[in-house]
């Protein structure tokens, strides 16, 4: 393939592709902590989505996805935003975004404080305000605004799943709020 030739492989991998490449590379995500800003900028509320696992317990989670092939980081952080907050939810995702961590999750547990049963992932972890209004959607069953000092409360954190816990404590500690 020369240099100005476009790759035209598709972006979407099959059931079985995919599987396949869980069992051999690490899986990039991206983990987002939808949150609310006064006029100042200082967090008023942080946005937690209730699901229902695959075993039917009901848990508490942060937007979270894969990164797709030939998909930018920005775009896939608002393309996950969107489907579980819905499309009014205007999420403000700089042009050029910086995760607050990466977050390794493995298919072990106790590697990290994350885990994923399904594969190795390492995603990049960004605060993301967003001032729209937001339904949740796809899976997701309700979303919950909380104060930064409601989503701290032990009891939240012990509803959260696969480290999402830590995730928040770590995103509300880069923010300034005492954990």
């Amino acid at each position: 393939m020369g240099p100005l030739e476009l790759d035209n492989t598709p972006s979407w991998l099959s059931r079985e592709e995919l599987d396949s490449a869980r069992e051999r590379l690490p899986i990039l995500y991206v983990d987002a902590v939808p949150v609310r800003v006064d006029e100042r900028g200082a967090v008023t509320a942080v946005g937690l989505l209730l699901r229902a696992s695959a075993d039917g317990e009901i848990l508490r989670e942060v937007v979270s996805g894969r990164v797709l092939y030939h998909e930018r980081v920005r775009d896939a952080l608002l393309r996950h935003l969107e489907k579980d907050l819905g499309p009014m939810a205007l999420p403000r995702v700089p042009a050029s975004p910086v995760p607050f961590t990466v977050a390794e999750y493995f298919p072990t547990p106790g590697v990290t404080p994350f885990h994923d049963p399904r594969q190795h992932a390492v995603s990049l972890a960004f605060v993301v305000p967003v001032s729209g209004d937001c339904a949740p959607q796809q899976d997701a069953l309700d979303l919950a605004w909380l104060t930064p000092e409601e989503a701290l409360d032990p009891s939240v954190l012990a509803e959260m799943d696969r480290g999402h816990g830590v995730l928040l404590r770590q995103a509300l500690s880069h923010l300034g709020h005492p954990v």
